[in-house]
């Protein structure tokens, strides 16, 4: 949780090696990934239908926020870039084998409202 009672608790006292920077933005993934999950359980939580819709965007928001943390990481350490691929492809094989097709996320785009919708 946001530590607000020490102003500077974000300062970084030197510049960061690239190691420092690549280990920075997985922390970032991390807080992201909080956030999605607390955002999604007050959504859960709830039935008031303005706050849900509201909380609904904002974590969604946080996804994206994901996907830029990730392809910056995958720039950053083009070596951890292929065990994610390596990783993706296991689960293509996984769904291939059950006959499940598995689809690219270049099937997806933004729709008008900001969201991902599946082309077809």
């Amino acid at each position: 949780m946001p530590s607000f009672a020490n102003p500077f608790a974000g300062n970084v006292e030197r510049k960061m090696t690239k190691e420092d920077l690549i280990q920075a933005v997985r922390l970032n993934i991390a807080g992201e990934l909080e956030a999605i999950y607390v955002y999604d359980a007050h959504v859960q939580a709830t039935d008031d239908p303005v706050a849900k819709r509201v909380i609904s965007d904002i974590r969604d928001e946080e996804k994206a926020h994901v996907g830029e943390l990730m392809s910056l990481l995958m720039y950053l350490d083009p070596e951890e870039a292929k065990h994610f691929a390596e990783g993706e492809e296991e689960v293509k094989e996984m769904l291939k084998d059950m006959n499940i097709e598995a689809k690219p996320i270049s099937n997806y785009r933004k729709s008008t409202v900001g969201s991902l919708i599946e082309e077809e």
